[in-house]
């Protein structure tokens, strides 16, 4: 049964659908796929097979009953960042190693509600600060398409994207703050898409920066996210942030006609330093959609240069706040001391990473007093220049296309990323305008380097318009016809 493992989403419940296989044996496969492989990868962080078999049964009902749901049977990994009922969750911190929660994420209770089982929990950077999976607590994800050398599977959904592309879960969920659903999908050779800020509820997701998380899937193709986001998105009066919009069926929209479509290209994403082989599939992919009936249009991001600086302010500056409930008394393990300050220092030295401390400090730093005009305020204009260049653009197209990353996946402990955090910040280069914009981007799969390594392309759409998106990227996907591993 360890074929069912490498069938889509779709493919899988056509399968489940047709009663040629049951729930439980679907099931069952990506169990023992996951016991065989898993210590490869480091993706599962806690296994939760029980409720995913006592699940897979209740669907099986369904289906003989003909009451079966929207993703009915499908085993999916959830990142270790949502809040899971009776399921260990832990945001691959020691800070909270131990913590089980009593209730649901409104993401994963979606999910949930539509007949999805969870296999368990997915590894991650620490409370979602890394690019690369290298500062979670339970060590770094191995990317599956690792030879000679172990290669990053990226960050922080490293964990969602490795078992996506190993074949561990049908599909994951992850969450993008910066480009963390984007990068990892890229590096892994799988697909995942950012959808608008406020388009999934943030309740129940471990906060990072409250202003730039957003909840997405990573799946095998493009077809696989519009499932999964139908289920993951909507409104949610829970959370502040969630945006009261209608959430049309993305599947509609898969095989839609491209012809006239507006696609953009900015001239500052031609940035020195790019892989040469990623400037060349960049050309290659425009080429494509102009085929399919796309007009290229060149348009200009003009502040995308101050993008990463005002990122790394903004975000640790609200990573500082969220964090500072975790001080062994409010929240988190307790490391005790000779008196409160001690205490306070004991718990946090041991319960944090470097990184997550690196960038509390920063952010510390940024909204302190004559401090927070210079930096933080400052940044927040630069952000709302950023928001203006994509309005702008937008008016001259209906969806841009650009690179996800400008390296290919690098080996786990590579000096030059790990003694220079700088270095790894710059991988973020085309995402996180998108995060401080609020718009909703996808990643798929653009080809292999000379190196045998997948490398991908982004497209980036207007604010709830997903739907350009998932048609855009539909096309481009069967042209690519990228062979998974």
């Amino acid at each position: 049964m360890t074929e069912l493992t490498n069938l889509t989403i779709h493919e899988t419940l056509r399968k489940l659908r047709a009663r040629e296989v049951s729930p439980i044996e679907v099931t069952e496969a990506y169990i023992k796929k996951i016991e065989e492989n898993n210590s490869k990868y480091n993706a599962y962080v806690t296994t939760s097979f029980d409720k995913a078999l006592d699940g897979a049964k209740e669907s099986e009902k369904r289906y003989i009953n003909g009451t079966n749901k929207s993703l009915d049977g499908i085993a999916i990994g959830v990142k270790d960042l949502f809040c899971t009922k009776d399921i260990r969750t832990t945001a691959c911190s020691h800070i909270i190693d131990n913590f089980v929660p009593k209730y649901e994420s409104n993401v994963t209770q979606n999910l949930l509600n539509d007949g999805a089982l969870f296999l368990g929990k997915l590894n991650l950077d620490e409370f979602a600060m890394g690019g690369s999976n290298e500062t979670s607590c339970f060590g770094p994800v191995v990317n599956p398409w690792s030879k000679d050398v172990k290669l990053v599977a990226g960050g922080s959904s490293g964990g969602s994207a490795a078992a996506v592309s190993a074949n561990l879960c049908a599909g994951s969920t992850g969450t993008d703050t910066g480009g963390s659903i984007r990068q990892p999908a890229a590096f892994c050779g799988v697909t995942g898409i950012k959808p608008t800020y406020g388009r999934c509820s943030r309740y129940g997701v471990i906060a990072f920066a409250s202003s730039l998380d957003q909840a997405g899937p990573i799946c095998k193709d493009v077809t696989d996210c519009a499932l999964m986001l139908n289920s993951m998105a909507g409104y949610d009066n829970r959370d502040a942030t969630s945006s009261n919009v209608s959430v049309p069926d993305f599947t509609s929209f898969i095989g839609q006609d491209i012809r006239g479509l507006k696609v953009g290209i900015p001239d500052e994403y031609r940035i020195e330093g790019m892989n040469e082989e990623i400037a060349q599939y960049w050309n290659k992919a425009t080429k494509m959609l102009e085929e399919r009936g796309a007009e290229i249009v060149r348009i200009s991001l003009p502040h995308t240069k101050y993008a990463l600086p005002s990122y790394y302010v903004i975000a640790p500056a609200e990573a500082s706040s969220n964090l500072a409930r975790y001080d062994g008394i409010r929240y988190g393990n307790r490391v005790d001391g000779n008196n409160m300050e001690e205490l306070y220092i004991n718990t946090r030295t041991q319960g944090f990473g470097k990184e997550v401390k690196r960038r509390i400090l920063i952010g510390t730093y940024v909204l302190s007093a004559g401090f927070y005009d210079a930096y933080y305020l400052k940044a927040q204009k630069v952000r709302r220049l950023i928001k203006n260049d994509f309005d702008e653009a937008f008016k001259k197209c209906d969806v841009i296309l650009t690179p996800t990353t400008p390296v290919e996946a690098f080996a786990i402990g590579d000096k030059t990323m790990s003694e220079n955090p700088i270095n790894m910040y710059l991988n973020d280069v085309y995402t996180v305008s998108v995060n401080l914009a609020g718009l909703p981007a996808m990643s798929l799969p653009i080809g292999l380097s000379k190196n045998g390594l997948p490398l991908g392309m982004q497209l980036i759409g207007k604010a709830f318009d997903e739907a350009t998106i998932f048609k855009t990227a539909y096309q481009l996907e069967r042209d690519v016809n990228f062979k998974r591993i």
